[in-house]
Formats: C-alpha cells, sequence, structure tokens
C-alpha cells in the first residue's frame, strides 16, 4: 500500500525488515527443535542464534543473482553465522519458512486489525445511546417511509460490525497455521512432530494436511473477510455522505480550522473522508478476487499465487486499517443536525403516518384494498 494510506503499525508488520525477521525466527525455532533432538550440535545452534544476522539490502543485492528470495536469505544469514550455518535450514523447503512466516503475519496484522474494530465499537455505542431518542425519517429507495429512532441507525451499524469482530478472529484462527512438511507436504526429511514442536514455539497451530504450501483457500477467507468488513465501512460512509447533501443536512463530517473543500468555490465543505472510505474500500473488495484466484494451483504447488500475494495481502491488510482508524474519527467527530431531522420529518405534512391510517381504517371494518386506495389518494 502506497505510504499515503498506511498507517504507521500495520506498515511495520508487513515491512521488509519484519517479513525477514519472522523468516530467522522460522529458521531459529526449527533449529532449536533441531536441537533438542540431537540432530545439530548444541554449540552450533549457541553460535547461530548469537550471529544469525541480515539487512534487506544485501539479500536484494544477493537475489540479483539468484533469483531467488529465501536462497538469497539464507546466503545472508552464512555470510554472518560461519561454519553452523550448514545447520540452518536443515530439511526444510522455502515454503516452510515463507508460508510459516506469513502465519506470524497475518496474525500479527489480525490483531492490529481487532483492536481498531474494537475502538469503532465503542464509538458506535456510545453515539446509538446518545442519540436513541432523536427522531428521524427512515428511507426506503431514496424516499421517505416512516419515522425511525436515529440511535436504531447506530445500534445496526454496532450489531454489524460486532459480527464482522466475530468473522476477524475466526480468519485469525484460519491464517495463523504453519508448515514444516517439506517440498510435497510429506514430510519426507522431517517429521510430523518437529512440524507441531516449531509452530508450538512460534505461538501458531500446525496446519492438519499441507502441501508444499498452505492451502489458500486460509488466505482467500482473510481477503474475503477484510473486504466484507471494507463493505460495511463503506455502507456507513455512503449514508453519512447522503446526510451531508445540501437539501438533506442531516449531519457532517467535522471540518478543522484551515481546511478547504474546493479550489474555485470557498463554501464547500465536502464529504471527502466518507468519500475516500468508499474508494478504498473497492480497493480491499477487489483484491479479494485475486486471494479467491489464488486458491486453485497446480498439484502440489506451483507459484502464481506468490507474486500476486505480495501485493494483496500487506495491501488489503494496510488498507482496512486506516479504513477503520478514519470511519472511527468520522464517526466520532460527525456533526448532527436533530432540527434538520425535525424538519425533513414532517417535510411531507404527516403522509409518512399512512401506514398507520391504513390499520385504523381496516380496524374500523374497512377493506384492505378499499383503505389503502383511500389512503393512497
Amino acid at each position: 500500500m502506497i505510504e499515503r494510506y498506511t498507517l504507521p503499525e500495520m506498515g511495520e508488520i508487513w515491512s521488509q525488515q519484519n517479513k525477514f525477521q519472522k523468516w530467522l525466527d522460522v529458521e531459529i525455532a526449527v533449529c532449536e527443535v533441531h536441537a533438542e533432538d540431537g540432530v545439530i550440535p548444541q554449540d552450533a545452534l549457541e553460535q547461530i542464534k548469537s550471529k544469525a544476522a541480515f539487512t534487506v539490502e544485501r539479500i536484494n543485492e544477493i537475489e540479483k543473482t539468484t533469483d531467488h528470495d529465501v536462497i538469497a536469505f539464507t546466503t545472508n544469514l552464512a555470510e554472518n553465522i560461519g561454519e553452523a550455518a550448514r545447520f540452518v535450514h536443515f530439511g526444510l523447503t522455502s515454503s516452510d519458512i515463507v508460508d510459516t512466516a506469513n502465519a506470524l503475519l497475518l496474525k500479527e496484522s489480525c490483531q492490529v486489525l481487532l483492536k481498531k474494530t474494537d475502538e469503532l465499537l465503542e464509538v458506535l455505542k456510545r453515539r446509538a445511546f446518545e442519540f436513541k431518542e432523536t427522531p428521524q425519517i427512515g428511507r426506503t429507495h431514496g424516499i421517505h417511509a416512516e419515522p425511525t429512532s436515529f440511535g436504531l441507525v447506530w445500534a445496526l451499524w454496532y450489531s454489524e460490525m460486532k459480527r464482522n469482530r466475530q468473522r476477524l478472529e475466526t480468519a485469525k484462527e484460519r491464517v495463523a497455521v504453519g508448515k514444516i512438511s517439506g517440498a510435497v507436504g510429506a514430510f519426507a526429511h522431517l517429521s510430523p512432530e518437529v512440524e507441531e514442536r516449531v509452530c508450538t514455539k512460534l505461538g501458531i497451530k500446525a496446519a492438519d494436511v499441507s502441501t508444499q504450501v498452505i492451502q489458500r483457500d486460509r488466505y482467500a477467507e482473510y481477503l474475503c473477510t477484510l473486504a466484507i468488513i471494507a463493505s460495511t465501512l463503506e455502507k456507513i460512509a455512503l449514508q453519512v455522505r447522503h446526510w451531508q447533501r445540501t437539501e438533506v443536512s442531516e449531519a457532517q463530517e467535522f471540518f478543522k480550522t484551515g481546511q478547504k473543500g474546493s479550489s474555485a468555490m470557498p463554501h464547500k465543505r465536502n464529504p471527502i473522508l466518507s468519500e475516500r472510505i468508499c474508494g478504498m474500500a473497492r480497493t480491499v473488495r477487489a483484491n479479494a478476487i485475486v486471494g479467491l484466484e489464488n486458491v486453485a494451483l497446480w498439484h502440489e504447488r506451483d507459484i502464481s499465487h506468490s507474486s500476486a500475494e505480495r501485493i494483496v495481502l500487506p495491501d488489503s491488510s494496510a488498507a482496512l486499517d486506516y479504513i477503520l482508524a478514519k470511519a472511527t474519527s468520522l464517526l466520532d467527530t460527525l456533526i448532527i443536525h436533530p432540527e434538520n431531522m425535525l424538519k425533513n420529518l414532517n417535510m411531507t405534512r404527516g403522509l409518512v403516518f399512512s401506514g398507520q391510517l391504513l390499520l385504523v381504517l381496516t380496524q374500523k371494518g374497512v377493506s384492505r384494498e378499499d383503505a389503502y386506495s383511500w389512503t393512497q389518494r
């Protein structure tokens, strides 16, 4: 994601430095298990742990020759570790490292998104109670329908975001899964017990079954979950945009001192934050399609998914993180005009109570067809 829409905490998670650090964490966890089992000497483990180091710049330099980022990574480690480097990556394939590290990155991302979701939920709950007795005209098809409570609108959003939080918790459990099962997932060189112990050390679960890679339905579920949450936030932002229309004027975004709405029209106060949320939600939804496309791979694995994931996993994570933060700020500071809500409610001079009149006439013995016809006139 471009820097403009990347917040620091999420940006750090998906930085090259943190990605390679997670790769190193996986490599060291495997070495620790090997040392516990006597596969590698204890002094070699200590040498690996004390001297293992890398730089992003050096890895990128080596990759220009190798055209393989994991080999570039292990080569850079070997330059710093020395003789004990022969035990690094012992019995592993590249995806053992990459996919297990991805589980750590995605778990961290989910934790940030859950925290931001909780912050938004607090705002929605507070404002639902604040406006529970504020009347507003409800609209269906964009047309005045029946009176409602403005607080009910906020309660609806709160309920939906609670469901989204549950979805995100489920997605976190689904993606926080690693594999140390080798080139085709058949444990040709290491045992399932090693995989289990490595994943436990890293705070994730081991996959029930894998091929060379973790199956991409997991990542697809993560991306689709993010897309659903982004769509909810777009729905909210779209409602704010309608309320801020000049002829409606029931709510408006906070407009700070010095802010400008138009280079040509000084009077303009546009709902730019809501519009930005709507636009970015489209990107998150589009990336979910890429996640679904990545589910189908050849046999035990091809690499068609890799290039796409390098874009959509960090971008969708950063985009939703940004949208959540901006939606929370937007709704926390949203300026409400109850007087205009009342004015709009009375605009049709009572026509919006036609449903109640229909029921009264029916209760008095008028047929429903006649009552509807009389009321409609």
